[in-house]
């Protein structure tokens, strides 16, 4: 039973400490979908998910209003789709994606994720199909999300497809140029993508999931800076029972939601996924919660240290809390995203070389950085492998999400809105790994992937 001091305490955190629901996220498998026709395959595609998620966007509001709980984003996952489309004789992948805007504007959701592939060990034709597509079907949507795995413990890495998804990310960028690149936030590359990841760019139903599932993802970082500051000159072993305990009374008030939601929605409830995910908020920061350990600023010696202590003590308090924590569960390092991150990038503390040695200890890798547009294909793609590598022998998951700013120069700052933000233009190596990265083939899996 919650006494009255935990009720108040919890009041406090959404009040003032910018604790919220960041997402109810509907998860739909669209196998039933398939058909040769690829008219009709739409079709089916969008009757299936007006009917399934109808009433989400309600539903989320009404739990919203009764339990005074925000509800940032209600947001749908689909199958991937190179496995649907597959399925039809047609050359053309976009009418799928334009499908899947459609039944989200209709469904009234932020976003829908799951115009995806995977080719972590090779690429089929439907594959490559729809990778091909990815530039002109985010051009052409509005609220569809895109993600491709290229690589996993298990299987490698496919350097055919990361060499691919170098060329992809750089005609994304050009096809919405004059949105500054927008499109290229709604793509990420994987290395171990999760099947049950309720959060942007990168989600998508998996196989192994149900016909429909509720994941919910919470986000707490100004919670956990506020209680951190009761921990000051206080030792480590105190700073991660604190985040801890946090990370715990933030999971129950996540799973409260998903099962009433899952109740409300006659739909099963799967994960909770307890991430650090930052806004451009004041307060709402994942770099100041680093600070707030003891660095002067994110970025300088120590960070990759306190990251990985965050990130452990988030997963541990949030697994006490729940049986059902899944998706990625950790801390997210978006550059754009973060008011902390913005001005470490700013002024200088921060560097991408930083930031992707801060990917080995977190969730998710190098996330939302602006680049110059010049930028080549290879160069993306040597990025790209670079972040596979690092997931793939920690056997975690690891994304890129990067935007070539068409037009402009390291240093230039690109302003997004919204809970995408801003960001300074960081410098990128310019030296070319085009050799390596035309070799092709396939990166072989590491040594612990063959233990079982």
């Amino acid at each position: 039973m919650l006494n009255q001091k935990e009720i108040l305490s919890t009041i406090e955190m959404i009040d003032q400490q910018h604790l919220d629901i960041r997402t109810i996220t509907m998860g739909i498998s669209l196998l039933s979908c398939c058909d040769p026709d690829p008219k009709r395959a739409c079709e089916k595609i969008y009757d299936k998910i007006t009917r399934y998620a109808e009433k989400l966007v309600k539903t989320g509001e009404d739990i919203e209003r009764e339990f005074g709980i925000p509800i940032v984003n209600k947001r749908i996952s689909v199958t991937p789709m190179a496995l649907v489309a597959g399925a039809s004789e047609t050359e053309d992948c976009v009418p799928f994606a334009l499908a899947l805007d459609r039944a989200a504007q209709t469904c009234g959701v932020n976003f829908i994720g799951g115009y995806s592939a995977l080719v972590q060990k090779g690429m089929t034709e439907a594959d490559e199909k729809l990778i091909r597509s990815i530039p002109e079907a985010l051009a052409r949507t509005e609220l569809v999300c895109s993600s491709v795995n290229v690589g996993s413990t298990r299987a490698g890495i496919n350097m055919d497809a990361v060499a691919l998804m170098g060329r992809i990310v750089k005609d994304t960028a050009a096809a919405t140029a004059d949105r500054d690149g927008l499109g290229c936030a709604k793509l990420v590359v994987f290395c171990n993508a999760v099947e049950d990841n309720p959060f942007m760019a990168g989600a998508f139903h998996g196989v192994g999931e149900a016909e429909k599932v509720i994941n919910v993802g919470v986000s707490g970082p100004g919670v956990v800076h506020h209680a951190l500051r009761s921990c000051k000159d206080q030792p480590f072993d105190v700073v991660a029972e604190t985040v801890k305990k946090t990370a715990f009374r933030v999971t129950r008030m996540g799973q409260l939601v998903a099962q009433e939601a899952s109740r409300r929605l006659d739909t099963p409830f799967g994960i909770v996924d307890l991430s650090l995910a930052p806004t451009p908020a004041i307060g709402d920061s994942v770099a100041r919660i680093l600070e707030e350990m003891g660095l002067e600023s994110c970025g300088c010696c120590g960070t990759t240290a306190c990251l990985a202590l965050l990130n452990d003590a988030v997963k541990k308090g949030g697994v006490m809390a729940s049986n059902h924590v899944g998706g990625l569960s950790g801390a997210f390092i978006p550059v754009s995203e973060d008011d902390g991150m913005i001005n470490a990038a700013n002024c200088g503390s921060l560097t991408l070389e930083k930031l992707e040695a801060m990917t080995a200890v977190c969730s998710v890798g190098i996330d939302m950085v602006v680049i110059p547009g010049d930028t080549s294909a290879e160069v993306i793609s040597g990025l790209i492998a670079d972040e596979a590598a690092i997931g793939m022998v920690n056997s975690k998951t690891t994304a890129v999400r990067v935007i070539p700013a068409i037009g402009h120069k390291a240093g230039d700052v690109l302003d997004f809105g919204g809970l995408l933000g801003h960001a300074p233009i960081m410098p990128i190596s310019q030296y070319s790994p085009a050799v390596m990265i035309h070799r092709g083939g396939r990166i072989p899996a590491p040594m612990q992937a063959l233990k079982n």
